[in-house]
């Protein structure tokens, strides 16, 4: 319809009784009845669903009548279509929080450009060389709420955002998300671009002393019509809502202040202004009180905002008292008072005011700073590890692997130390009986941990130790620590023995280390290197066993862990955890993989991500040596994390090239073709070539039920497999000027090595998959020139007929990956007819005529009930009874070429006559006449054999 006739029609339609449901706009538009639906209760649609269906109607192009598509018409209609999506946003007082939290970027774009139009801002003006003070106050109050959606969406942009679960995949919907993505990206690209801009603009709106107007759906009703039809009103009079200066000013505060804080990030001295904003904003705040109409300010989070400012830009005239404790915390950090930090630590044990979240990440922070080199840090560590662990045992959580590390070199200092942690932490005469209970549980496990008995006659002579156990407890507990430690009886002289005699260090040294080969429990791991640590500091006690491999990738990162202990530690760890994942002792490779994550996480995000990444590839294993086999299906918890796998793009992680070929294969064996097809990301199939490779296998997949004319992936296929399968020869020179070839290698233009291709393939199990690659291999195979016997497949006519360089492809390396291929899937499934057929045209094409005829009538077997029915006719072809004939016949087994015969759609009398005619037959011959039922070959051998 064009844009005239839509006029018309808008102004000759007739009232109907009840709007339509699928043109309720229209009948908004037509009846002017907008302000009584949004006055309804719960209007449906909602006002916000509105705006974006009179703006999709409005922004819609037409088509001429050559069929062009044109911009979306100027017309009367498409004009009151933007005013009516005004008067909704005018309905909804212009408020951002509801507009960005219902509303696209772009829809929300449209509309205040709409808005700046409307309120005869001149396009193509910068805002910024625009005098406020002098503009219209509704012309003023446009722009201010333009430049004030730009610096927040410019600040929503940077917070990560969680993906929505994606629903069943449409070809349609995922284009036209994608477009709205890149719509978005596009303005947010010009929006950053103008930040500098809409902060002057803003800047210069907090000088004005005035009030200013927003349009309301009168005032627009007024803009839009004629000129003489105003009444007087102008653009510069009192019309529209009233928004009070204190009220603009506390908006654009706020606002002012978190883009500024967003920019700190990269130039903390901004921070002073987001500090200056906000404070500003909680003063303006208190002036017109929280209940204001037109301005709306999530206090909670401007309250979040003051208190990060306060830590990272402390008043100059604050005192101690006055800050925060993050704040304290924060400044001792920065200015190296540790001891501070200890003392904010202890009290805060007594009050539980600090996250423990917060206390673990200034630990964390502590470590890295003692792993970069600073030796002087490692006391510090565990004074504030000590501290975290006491904050632990009075929650009833359990204690870290840290402080176990830390505590195990116990002496006099940290013994005082700790127990003057405890006696601070805890209020005797408050403290109720479960937090008296914890710590009187803590000190008893301390003792027992402890070997030597001075350190543990320290804590139970303790004042705290005394008040907290009974006496029948602490009777107890010195009875268990005499049982363990050795005593020697004055009374009775000691008798001599061999056994008794102490074994040298080096003895010691070598029964640990055959321990530590042995043992795979990771707690006793830890105890045998601390022993032997504590012996020697000379060893490198990772290299005890040749057997504990860790890939090259990881090996650099473990190695250049500066603490011998966690070195030997973490190394050991992964090599017994990658042993035992090996020989599918899953569980322990948990354990060991789980202590090593905990270990590596206090100091090291790289080796963290590594863990992560290991444990990942150990729970697909695990799965697939245990439901998987069973066809059940994996967690999506699992699948997820291979996406996110997939999907990373940390910088600096190293990463090992058999976790993307198995996070690959798993989503191909699970059938996530969607996925694979639809949602990877692009940058993934430039980067991982197995991806690249998954995607392929999956789209072929999915079109093998359509025309062959629309199989574009499956040539897309064709040719990266062609590509790995050629080489590349080298020449050289002679002394006479002679060019010879002396040698072939293999390609590098393909995306991996056909090595690394095998390798992939062997590890997919879906049946549809393996098919389509075994196809693809018999005919790449079957193109060759030379070849006499062709091996059939299925699918296989989905692949080009020819290459256009047959010089370049490894026509051997072809027929050895053919060969591999088929013997692997028929370790996958052994009953499968099509891949015996093809095992069987491998073996007739290499003139294995025995083995070819077994595998052929192992065909037939599985898919007839061992032949207790009729063989399928697609299994049985002409072409392989034919196989099966001559194989029959160059065995002499001459009866049975005649009983095959029979099998042809046209029976071949002239070769079933010849072979009854041979007189030396291999077979049984007379006992295989009762399978002769053609009546014309029992005539001809009734006659030959009378």
């Amino acid at each position: 319809m064009s844009a005239e006739a839509a006029d018309r029609e808008a102004a000759t339609s007739s009232r109907p009784c009840t709007p339509p449901q699928t043109c309720w706009f229209e009948f908004l538009l037509e009846e002017s009845l907008l302000e009584k639906h949004l006055l309804k209760p719960c209007p449906d649609p909602a006002p916000v669903q509105l705006i974006v269906q009179f703006l999709e109607q409005a922004s819609k192009p037409s088509v001429n009548e050559q069929n062009q598509v044109q911009p979306p018409p100027d017309n009367k209609r498409n004009r009151i279509l933007k005013l009516l999506a005004l008067k909704v946003a005018a309905h909804l007082k212009w408020d951002l929080d509801i507009l960005e939290k219902s509303l696209s970027v772009p829809v929300l774009n449209m509309l205040l450009n709409e808005l700046l139009c409307i309120s005869k801002v001149p396009p193509g003006t910068k805002h910024v060389d625009m005098d406020i003070a002098t503009l219209p106050p509704t012309t003023a109050m446009a722009i201010l709420l333009y430049n004030r959606w730009a610096i927040r969406t410019i600040v929503q942009s940077s917070f990560p955002v969680k993906q929505a679960k994606p629903g069943p995949p449409q070809l349609s919907v995922m284009n036209q998300m994608q477009q709205e993505k890149e719509l978005t990206e596009n303005i947010l690209k010009v929006l950053k671009e103008q930040a500098a801009d809409s902060i002057l603009v803003l800047e210069a709106a907090l000088k004005l002393n005035k009030d200013l107007y927003v349009h309301t759906m009168r005032t627009l009703d007024l803009l839009a019509m004629e000129p003489g039809m105003v009444n007087g009103e102008t653009e510069s009079s009192t019309a529209g809502l009233k928004i009070k200066t204190e009220e603009m000013q506390c908006q654009v505060c706020y606002d002012l202040g978190a883009v500024y804080f967003q920019q700190g990030s990269t130039n903390s001295a901004v921070y002073e202004n987001a500090r200056e904003k906000f404070f500003r904003t909680k003063e303006l705040i208190a002036e017109i009180g929280s209940l204001s109409l037109h301005c709306t300010i999530d206090e909670k989070r401007l309250a979040g905002y003051c208190q990060a400012c306060d830590v990272l830009v402390p008043s100059s005239d604050s005192t101690s008292q006055q800050l925060t404790p993050y704040s304290q915390v924060h400044i001792c950090l920065r200015s190296g008072n540790y001891q501070e930090v200890i003392k904010i630590f202890t009290e805060d044990n007594l009050t539980f005011s600090l996250p423990v979240q917060f206390r673990q990440s200034v630990l964390r922070e502590l470590f890295q700073k003692a792993q970069q080199g600073n030796e002087a840090l490692e006391e510090i560590c565990f004074k504030v590890c000590a501290c975290n662990t006491v904050r632990d045992v009075l929650e009833g959580r359990t204690i870290s692997v840290q402080f176990n590390q830390l505590f195990l070199r116990s002496n006099k200092e940290k013994i005082d130390f700790l127990l003057e942690v405890c006696s601070r932490s805890i209020n005797l005469e408050k403290t109720s009986d479960s937090l008296k209970g914890n710590m009187a549980a803590f000190l008893k496990n301390v003792c027992l941990g402890l070997e030597d008995l001075q350190y543990v006659f320290m804590i139970s002579s303790h004042e705290l130790f005394i008040t907290l156990l009974k006496d029948e407890e602490r009777k107890l507990l010195v009875d268990q620590m005499r049982k363990r430690s050795p005593r020697v009886n004055l009374c009775i002289k000691p008798v001599t023995s061999f056994y008794d005699i102490p074994a040298s260090a080096s003895v010691n040294i070598g029964q640990l280390e055959h321990q530590l080969i042995l043992s795979v429990d990771p707690w006793r791991i830890r105890q045998i290197l601390i022993e032997l640590h504590g012996m020697t500091s000379e060893r490198q006690f990772w290299t005890v066993s040749n057997k504990w491999e860790v890939p090259s990738v990881y090996s650099g990162v473990i190695l250049g862990i500066k603490d011998n202990l966690t070195r030997d530690l973490v190394y050991i760890l992964m090599a017994k955890g990658l042993h035992c994942s090996t020989v599918k002792d899953f569980a322990h490779a948990k354990q060991l993989f789980a202590a090593c994550l905990e270990l590596v996480t206090e100091f090291s995000p790289k080796l963290r991500q590594v863990m992560l990444n290991e444990m990942l590839l150990l729970d697909i294993h695990t799965h697939e040596a245990g439901t998987g086999q069973s066809g059940e299906r994996p967690p999506s918890d699992l699948i997820s994390r291979v996406r996110g796998y997939l999907e990373m793009r940390l910088p600096d992680i190293p990463l090992r090239q058999v976790i993307a070929e198995e996070c690959v294969a798993f989503m191909l064996n699970w059938r996530e073709n969607e996925y694979l097809t639809l949602q990877v990301p692009a940058f993934l199939l430039q980067s991982n070539p197995y991806v690249k490779l998954g995607q392929l296998l999956a789209a072929t997949c999915k079109e093998l039920p359509g025309p062959k004319e629309s199989r574009r992936t499956a040539k897309d296929l064709w040719e990266v497999v062609v590509q790995i399968c050629s080489v590349s020869s080298q020449h050289k020179r002679g002394n006479d000027g002679r060019v010879s070839l002396i040698k072939q290698r293999e390609s590098t233009l393909g995306i991996m090595y056909r090595s690394e291709l095998l390798s992939f393939i062997k590890k997919l199990r879906e049946p549809l998959v393996l098919t389509i690659i075994v196809s693809l291999f018999v005919k790449l195979h079957n193109v060759r020139e030379d070849i006499v016997n062709d091996i059939t497949a299925e699918h296989i006519s989905i692949w080009p007929s020819s290459i256009p360089n047959l010089q370049s492809v490894d026509f051997e390396a072809v027929a050895i990956t053919v060969k591999e291929l088929v013997r692997y899937t028929l370790s996958i499934n052994p009953n499968n007819h099509s891949w015996l057929i093809i095992q069987a045209d491998i073996y007739f094409a290499t003139n294995q005529y025995s083995a070819a005829l077994h595998y052929y009538l192992q065909a037939g077997a599985v898919c007839s009930d061992f032949f207790n029915k009729a063989v399928p006719p697609d299994v049985y072809t002409d072409q392989v009874i034919k196989r099966m004939i001559k194989c029959c016949s160059l065995l002499n087994c001459h009866t049975q070429v005649a009983i095959l015969c029979q099998f042809l759609r046209e029976i071949d009398y002239k070769t079933a006559f010849k072979s009854l005619q041979e007189q030396n037959s291999h077979d049984a011959m007379d006992s295989y006449y009762d399978y002769i039922w053609d009546v014309t070959i029992l005539e001809y051998l009734t006659c030959i054999l009378s």
